[in-house]
């Protein structure tokens, strides 16, 4: 018996190093491509490499870099999970490559897409030809069809073939963008785990026609744009605001433990409060949580105050608890998060919120004074995929908190 059982635990041994080497995922740069439901690819690049016996992974957007560590095998199946928007890869080695599904919860149903992913690939889009035209700078870019009409800026930044930037919209920005350049086609492209972008479109000098803009399983847009150094959105703290007559904002959710939490509670009295209005499933709202723990853990011992009230996908608190503890671990956030129960579709927010005007987009930030009155409300969010912008919000909203603290109560 006991020969028996050395002899099985020897075969176990030896066949270790067979099954990681035939599981373990290529270290390098790999090149991924969704595709869309009519068969439009939308690529995106990740680097894979291996720390210990723990394989990572990092997906590249320009110069972000998105951290995976949620990795499994079984046989000849790859398990990936992503960090934040509830979405997974369910994968299976072919051929040297990757091929299987990218599924993402979107509360009430699944959506699922086809993925394959080739190693040691580092290009995202071929070049062609040698780049027509530069377009770096600004560009006023309305996307889609009237009367549904969004004012858009576009900021792009092109070296030779390469070109990298965003879109700064009235709701947030789309984040890091990158691409290039082929004759006189642009081709920009992302991915964050929860969503996957495609523009394309024809240079035609100063303007940009012809644009398309894909986005998930079934989402075409068109756009185009003029270039234009001028171009700017509305003032950001200029679009949302309280009903006439209200001057305080009141509401009572439970956190992610189940316990209720309310403006009104001690712990927010005579502090400068910042209420983030905001959903684990908005990649802006990422963004402005990535900075607000750190402007948290600066300006909490000075008497600010923050709170996060998520509108999740679902209803159900259950399900909205989970997801939201992933936000909740994911950035280490140290102020509340409250789970409202309500979701961010059909007017929800503003409902939730019955002093508030309306609610146009994720994240919404409200600012509240030392006697709890809102000051301000500001629109979206310029993340740091926006340079300049970035800075620039970041330095005007701390410098309004510095005044606001100044303030009597």
């Amino acid at each position: 018996m006991k020969i028996r059982s050395l002899l099985t635990i020897l075969a176990l041994t030896l066949s270790l190093p067979f099954t990681y080497a035939q599981t373990t995922l290529k270290a390098g740069v790999w090149r991924g491509v969704t595709k869309t439901a009519k068969g439009v690819e939308i690529p995106f690049n990740f680097e894979i490499s291996t720390v210990g016996r723990q394989t990572q992974l990092a997906v590249i957007n320009g110069t972000e870099r998105i951290k995976v560590t949620d990795i499994k095998y079984k046989g000849d199946s790859v398990f990936i999970r992503m960090p934040l928007f509830d979405s997974e890869f369910r994968l299976k080695h072919v051929a040297g490559n990757l091929v299987g599904r990218w599924t993402k919860n979107l509360g009430d149903k699944f959506v699922s897409m086809a993925f394959m992913a080739t190693p040691n690939t580092t290009w995202r889009f071929k070049t062609l030809q040698e780049p027509a035209f530069n377009i770096t700078g600004k560009w006023a870019v309305p996307f889609g069809k009237a009367p549904k009409i969004d004012p858009t800026v576009g900021e792009f930044k092109q070296v030779g073939s390469k070109l990298t930037g965003t879109f700064l919209s009235t709701t947030g920005d789309y984040r890091y963008l990158e691409g290039v350049v082929s004759g006189n086609k642009l081709y920009l492209s992302c991915f964050d785990g929860g969503h996957d972008y495609l523009f394309t479109a024809t240079i035609n000098g100063n303007k940009i026609v012809n644009g398309k803009f894909y986005a998930g399983l079934t989402s075409v847009d068109d756009w185009s744009g003029v270039k234009n150094a001028n171009a700017k959105l509305p003032d950001a703290y200029s679009l949302t605001e309280l009903k006439p007559g209200y001057k305080k904002l009141a509401f009572t959710f439970k956190d992610v433990n189940g316990r209720k939490v309310s403006l009104t509670d001690s712990r927010f009295k005579n502090k400068v409060v910042i209420v983030q209005i905001l959903g684990s499933w908005c990649p802006n709202c990422m963004d402005e949580t990535a900075y607000m723990v750190d402007y948290y853990k600066r300006f909490h011992p000075k008497g600010v105050e923050v709170i996060g009230l998520a509108y999740e996908r679902t209803k159900d608190f259950a399900k909205s608890q989970r997801t939201v503890k992933q936000l909740q671990n994911r950035f280490n956030i140290p102020y509340p998060l409250l789970i409202t129960g309500y979701t961010p579709i059909n007017g929800d927010p503003a409902k939730s919120l019955p002093m508030m005007a309306k609610v146009l987009g994720f994240p919404t930030t409200i600012i509240i004074d030392k006697k709890g009155n809102v000051r301000k409300i500001h629109t979206g969010f310029s993340g740091p995929g926006t340079g300049q912008h970035y800075i620039d919000f970041i330095t005007e909203f701390e410098r309004m908190t510095l005044h606001m603290l100044n303030e009597q109560g």
